[in-house]
């Protein structure tokens, strides 16, 4: 850094002290900046929150003014206090790990000690840029990504199949002009509700779509999209039993498109919504294999948000604190509330400073001068910023048994649709092969929520690294480690590659019973790197062979896969 001078930022430089002061104050100014925005986006749903929990208290005082609703206050007290504590540990937890990254201002010292001003303004000045960064520059480029994160269906050349009064279903066209197989199986993606469509059409120009996957392997590929809430009645009234038999009406119109039946693919809460419509005997004639991802089956098992439910008072652990009322008087739940839930859920790295700071150190690990904001990064959060949607509370209530319910001895859901009983069973019964893919490190749906099923029935089961999106952003590139098209060396399968397999199965008319696969030639990419051979992952049990890839491999009906309790 230079004394005297134009800087590389433009700034005309002059004595070290002088520069010293002006990047103390631009520092100074965009961390209160930074701060105040994390401040507003945690604050916010808060007081939204507030302005619910008041109207339900309200209508329910003169009803259930008793000692139990002290007592269920002073818990709700407690419970409150347990939040700001775990708030406070996660800001002291942040402070040390990003003095630990920048060596606790030591070198900052030993410039003071020795006076070398310089030294203390280049310290400055990268300080400055820092938090720059995340107060400006970081924002911009989050909203700059728009136009190349998700499917932008409202541009020239989308073709929309089937519509409801509550969903769009769309074709993914391939973006590699590969032709799609007009006798090709087909799949229908159904996204979760609250998070959205677009997640899964993460940067298509970027190769890095978990829908776009499937379509750039041939296959025809359709998802289910939501319709505005606001404005579609028919959604906000929606039940169970709406989302079954709309299901079945796109799979029929896909069906007679091509002449094969479905293969079902949920993520997320989607493929909670797709086990119900499958169980309740709606898809049958249409549906013939079922894939999920990352998706929440016995919510009760989830180490995160079902024990955080359970620490709230029973008086308020109710859909009621987090229903919208709309203008025309229809209720919905409040898909911004239960987006700030998961954040209340993990608010010792979630709450404003915490978060700050984790955003800081993220540009903090880069050495170079210029400071780098990734594609990447900035798609993840112009989805959490931005695809959060209001819920029919008939979805909602689905979702908030199944977290608070766990499934029966016998396999039954604690849902049902169209008045019956929704039993795992009957999967195996009608000899539905059923993928379930999860995310080895997901703190949002764990291993034990996501694979609760295999308790009843069996199934094939794909683990994946990384987290809840990880599937839909890291490994839909198809040069990633963990390629959707590919098969893995402990010979578990990606989403696409099963449905690929499958496809080639029952074309050439060999069924597929109970998830296993046939004795046929699998065309697939060879074992992704960082795979030794021979080894197995982690929960499995099935060898690679030794110096082969997949693509040489004649596969052999596939062993049954282990329970995992």
């Amino acid at each position: 850094m230079t004394v005297g001078g134009r800087e590389p930022n433009g700034r005309v430089g002059g004595p070290a002290p002088v520069d010293m002061a002006s990047d103390l104050l631009r520092a100074s100014t965009a961390w209160m900046a930074g701060i105040s925005r994390y401040t507003t986006d945690f604050f916010v749903p808060y007081l939204i929150s507030s302005s619910y929990f008041i109207r339900v208290e309200t209508e329910r005082l003169a009803d259930h003014l008793n000692p139990e609703t002290g007592q269920a206050f002073s818990e709700l007290l407690l419970f409150n206090l347990n939040l700001a504590a775990r708030s406070v540990d996660g800001l002291l937890k942040a402070l040390g790990a990003y003095a630990r990254l920048t060596d606790g201002g030591t070198d900052l010292i030993r410039a003071f000690q020795n006076q070398d001003w310089e030294a203390m303004e280049a310290i400055a000045s990268r300080q400055a840029r820092l938090l720059e960064t995340v107060a400006y520059r970081y924002p911009e480029t989050i909203e700059a990504i728009e136009p190349e994160f998700g499917f932008h269906f409202e541009r020239p050349g989308s073709v929309k199949v089937a519509e409801t009064d509550r969903f769009i279903v769309y074709q993914v066209k391939p973006t590699n002009r590969r032709r799609v197989r007009k006798k090709g199986k087909p799949v229908l993606i159904i996204p979760p509700y609250v998070l959205g469509a677009n997640i899964l059409s993460f940067l298509p120009g970027e190769n890095r779509s978990y829908a776009h996957c499937f379509a750039n392997e041939g296959i025809p590929t359709y998802i289910r999209v939501l319709k505005d809430i606001r404005t579609s009645e028919g959604l906000q009234l929606m039940t169970g039993d709406d989302d079954a038999r709309d299901t079945r009406y796109f799979c029929e119109k896909i069906k007679d498109r091509h002449g094969r039946m479905v293969t079902l693919n949920g993520y997320c809460q989607g493929g909670f919504n797709g086990l119900c419509d499958i169980l309740s005997g709606e898809l049958d004639g249409v549906v013939d294999a079922f894939i999920t991802c990352v998706s929440p089956m016995d919510g009760t098992r989830s180490r995160g948000l079902a024990h955080f439910l359970n620490t709230l008072p029973q008086r308020f652990n109710d859909l009621a604190y987090g229903t919208k009322i709309l203008p025309n008087g229809n209720a919905v739940a409040d898909g911004v509330l239960m987006g700030w839930v998961y954040k209340l859920k993990s608010i010792d790295t979630e709450s404003p400073l915490p978060a700050f700071y984790r955003d800081l150190m993220m540009f903090a690990r880069q050495k170079t001068e210029e400071l780098q904001i990734s594609k990447t990064a900035a798609a993840l959060n112009y989805w959490l910023n931005h695809e959060r949607f209001d819920l029919p509370l008939g979805i909602t209530r689905m979702s908030f048994e199944s977290y608070n319910t766990p499934i029966a001895s016998d396999g039954t859901l604690p849902v049902k649709l169209f008045g019956r009983k929704l039993n795992l069973k009957r999967l195996q019964e009608k000899k539905i092969p059923w993928l379930i893919c999860y995310g080895e490190h997901d703190d949002l749906v764990e291993k034990e929520t996501a694979l609760a099923p295999l308790d009843f029935i069996d199934a094939e089961v794909t683990a994946f690294p990384k987290g809840h999106v990880a599937i839909a952003t890291s490994w839909s590139d198809p040069k990633s480690a963990y390629a959707l098209h590919t098969r893995f060396a402990d010979g578990s399968r990606g989403p696409v590659r099963f449905h690929l397999d499958l496809e080639e199965e029952k074309s050439r008319g060999a069924k597929a019973p109970g998830g296993k696969s046939t004795a046929v030639k699998v065309k697939a990419a060879a074992v992704p790197k960082g795979k030794e051979k021979g080894k197995t992952q982690k929960g499995k049990g099935i060898k690679a062979p030794d110096g082969k890839t997949a693509a040489a491999v004649k596969v052999a009906p596939r062993p049954r896969i282990k329970r995992v309790k």
